[in-house]
């Protein structure tokens, strides 16, 4: 038996239509940042932003230090290594983008082959498995750094930060599995 159909017809908008266009009114609302808020509502100045990027940039470049150190040190990972340190200096070359010439880091160098200075400086465990366990823990705790500095930088900035940190954390990880 079908039910009969209301005795009045209600005016008006419905309540679904009006909650509808509130939440989109909302949203709109929440996705337009005027000048005051362009920085993610974070209160860093370009300055301390372009100080990030050059220590992210800086960090970067140690990191491709060491994968060199590795890989000088122990030639029968470059095959493990190369695509690594390649996106290491990719990392470095995404922080160096938009830094004021005057907090940018000195010109590290980008060439995908082992310098003879970084591996001199850096010192290798002579075991590959170890020196494998080693640069995974500078890449992970180097992701876990970028990971905190999330925090107290602007919006683009803590976007890259994050992305270069996960990238590292799944370094950490194959640098691992390949170690075992």
């Amino acid at each position: 038996m079908p039910y009969p159909p209301p005795s009045r017809t209600p005016s008006g908008p419905r309540r679904r239509t009006l909650l509808a266009s509130a939440a989109g009114v909302a949203l709109l609302s929440g996705c337009s940042a005027g000048p005051e808020d362009s920085d993610g509502g974070r209160g860093g100045s370009p300055a301390a932003a372009d100080r990030a990027r050059a220590r992210a940039a800086r960090d970067s470049e140690r990191l491709a230090e060491r994968y060199d150190a590795v890989l000088a040190a122990h030639p029968g990972l470059t095959e493990t290594l190369a695509p690594l340190r390649a996106e290491v200096v990719r990392h470095r070359k995404a922080f160096e983008e938009g830094i004021a010439p005057s907090a940018s880091p000195s010109a590290p160098s980008s060439s995908p082959s082992p310098s003879v200075s970084a591996s001199a400086s850096v010192s290798v465990p002579g075991d590959e498995k170890a020196a494998l366990a080693e640069l995974a823990a500078a890449e992970r705790a180097l992701a876990d750094r970028r990971g905190k500095a999330l925090m107290d930088v602007p919006g683009e900035l803590a976007r890259l930060l994050a992305s270069v940190a996960a990238a590292g954390a799944a370094h950490a990880y194959l640098l691992t599995e390949a170690g075992r």
